[in-house]
């Protein structure tokens, strides 16, 4: 994928995810690393990483919780080799997710 048919430039990730391949390649297509960096081995991670992975947290942290809440309340995990059906899957998911959020907010409304 390209950056002209995303429109999202940054990346944001868990530290697992972040190796100098990843990070070449997200480069090379234009994107912006926000994966969260790892602690040396054997020794504390250092003040300045720390507060960048806690700031990066704080961005990801809403999204996590979205995704999770779909997984836990739909039992959602796609286990499909086909792109097509994974799509349609976490969209009908999506569009189940905020349909129940529109009923509960409905709800909420006073006359």
């Amino acid at each position: 994928m390209t950056r002209t048919t995303n429109t999202g430039a940054s990346v944001g990730a868990d530290t697992a995810c972040r190796s100098e391949r990843n990070e070449t390649w997200l480069q090379r297509h234009g994107f912006i690393s926000h994966i969260h960096r790892r602690r040396p081995p054997g020794r504390p991670l250092p003040a300045h990483i720390r507060r960048g992975n806690d700031r990066r947290s704080r961005d990801r942290a809403p999204v996590e919780h979205v995704i999770a809440a779909q997984k836990q309340a739909m039992g959602l995990a796609v286990r499909t080799i086909v792109l097509a059906r994974a799509r349609t899957r976490t969209g009908m998911a999506n569009l189940a997710n905020n349909l129940r959020r529109l009923v509960r907010l409905q709800g909420r409304v006073t006359d």
